[in-house]
């Protein structure tokens, strides 16, 4: 890589770039004049996209990805110090930060709000996003997703550059990344046990969250969801941070406060997204808009012109049925007079507490529709720590397709005690609901479309379908599963 001669610009290199985040974060250096290069295990649309923004990407962590005219590095949270880029970096003296660290020194730069929880950061930090910009305020934003309302590129974006000092982020709980920032006014959603290979309990999981409180400037403000059991048992504590550091706190509650009432039914007719965790996320929002003196109009409006993120209740395509026999199609590529058309959705819901809003939310917003939900767990760790709540998380589906665990690179133990079958095996013990185990070797696309159609021409055989006058599949989880989808609807 060539070095700036710009005194103000740096030649900046970013490994692990084809994460949500850290290709984010280079986007931000990226519209700041600098030069940007980033390295990546496998090539992705999103490594692609880079590549097309101008930015230089390296397949595979070499030395040779380093090169003496590197300013800086930042690594995502996932390399560890024998990386053999970072390894190179400390050879050449060359500074290189975590991507938390490298984030925590913007928020600092900028008037920033930041959206921490255990669920909804993204959806809320989008609709927080879109208020804002309403508002006319100008933010910067980097998302841990895309969104359609950030172009280019075409599909949507987890960046956008603001003229302001507005800054609004995603603020990850894991490895303690949040403790880096250094925010204005904060959003956080609710608490939950995640990241149970990082954090050993509850209780370790509460406490970082307090201290994350502690680190909102004085003066600063700060959302609460007085729904959430774990956030609302710390508020004698939050009281105390706040009190100590001036704070202003809110609360807000869409089943516990009469006060909000009116708001939470208007945001349950203007909402394109389902569900009560969805009204809960936009009610966060708009108590910090309103905290903000942002006008009523502008914050329903922007609320009701959202229309979801990438892999969040997304809709990819749809399978048709025409004389019993699968058909397969995406939103460019129409079949007219079939017999049976069932769309499919895709999320990004790995967590028990995530599944069962989303499948909640989808019963309410199509309480006549038979749900099928194809499932790729995420992470062995996570599966057996929460074993019991997985068990009892799907029964809002029909029928469940559980796919075998994707494990995560670094972060499983050598054994595990839990697998995808004995998931299954558990969830028919408990609940009436169709369920089918898929090993990794059958679930290419064409043994999963042929496996589909099987299913459903059974159900229909059953009545199940009929009984329900119609259907919808989502395709659910962390890891690789969208990319499933992704062939599934070509």
């Amino acid at each position: 890589m060539r070095k700036s001669n710009h005194p103000h610009k740096k030649a900046v290199h970013f490994i692990g770039i084809g994460g949500i985040g850290v290709s984010a974060l280079a986007r931000y250096f990226l519209s700041k004049g600098n030069i940007i290069s980033g390295s990546d295990t496998s090539p992705s649309e999103l490594t692609d996209q880079l590549k097309k923004e101008g930015i230089k990407i390296f397949i595979g962590h070499k030395p040779v990805n380093i090169a003496k005219g590197v300013d800086l590095i930042i690594h995502s949270a996932a390399i560890k110090k024998d990386n053999p880029e970072i390894k190179k970096a400390e050879q050449l003296g060359i500074p290189f930060k975590s991507y938390a660290e490298a984030l925590g020194e913007l928020t600092r730069q900028y008037k920033t709000i930041a959206i921490a929880g255990a669920h909804g950061k993204s959806t809320t930090t989008a609709m927080a996003s879109l208020v804002f910009i309403k508002a006319g305020l100008d933010p910067t934003v980097i998302i841990g997703t895309k969104l359609k309302e950030f172009t280019p590129p075409a599909g949507g974006n987890n960046f956008r550059s603001g003229k302001s000092k507005l800054l609004i982020i995603e603020a990850d709980e894991y490895t303690g990344a949040f403790l880096n920032y250094s925010p204005f006014g904060a959003i956080i959603t609710n608490i939950d046990l995640e990241h149970l290979d990082y954090y050993k309990n509850l209780a370790e999981i509460k406490k970082s969250f307090l201290k994350f409180i502690g680190n909102i400037q004085y003066g600063g403000i700060l959302i609460l969801n007085k729904d959430n059991k774990n956030l609302f048992s710390l508020r004698n504590k939050i009281k105390k941070i706040g009190q100590k550091n001036n704070l202003k706190l809110y609360w807000h509650s869409v089943t516990l406060d009469q006060r909000s009432q009116a708001q939470c039914n208007k945001l349950r007719k203007i909402l394109k997204v389902s569900g009560e965790h969805n009204v809960s996320n936009a009610l966060g929002v708009y108590t910090l808009a309103k905290a903000l003196n942002i006008n009523d109009k502008k914050i329903f409006d922007a609320l009701s012109e959202y229309r979801g993120a990438w892999r969040r209740m997304e809709y990819r395509g749809e399978l048709r049925i025409m004389n019993n026999k699968l058909r397969i199609t995406n939103e460019n590529s129409i079949i007219h007079n079939s017999s049976f058309i069932i769309p499919v959705y895709d999320d990004y819901a790995h967590h028990p507490t995530e599944i069962k809003a989303t499948l909640a939310g989808i019963r309410q917003k199509w309480p006549k529709s038979a749900i099928i939900c194809v499932f790729q767990p995420h992470q062995e760790k996570r599966l057996k720590s929460l074993f019991k709540e997985f068990a009892g998380a799907f029964d809002d589906a029909d029928t469940l397709i559980l796919l075998d665990i994707f494990k995560v690179k670094g972060r499983e133990e050598t054994k595990q005690s839990v697998n995808s079958q004995k998931l299954a095996e558990a969830i028919k013990r408990k609940s009436p609901i169709n369920v089918l185990y898929l090993k990794s070797a059958n679930w290419r696309t064409k043994n999963l479309s042929k496996t589909l159609k099987q299913i459903i021409i059974q159900n229909q055989h059953k009545s199940v379908l009929n009984q329900h006058k119609s259907a919808l599949v989502i395709m659910m989880g962390a890891g690789d599963i969208y990319k499933m989808t992704d062939k599934l609807i070509k």
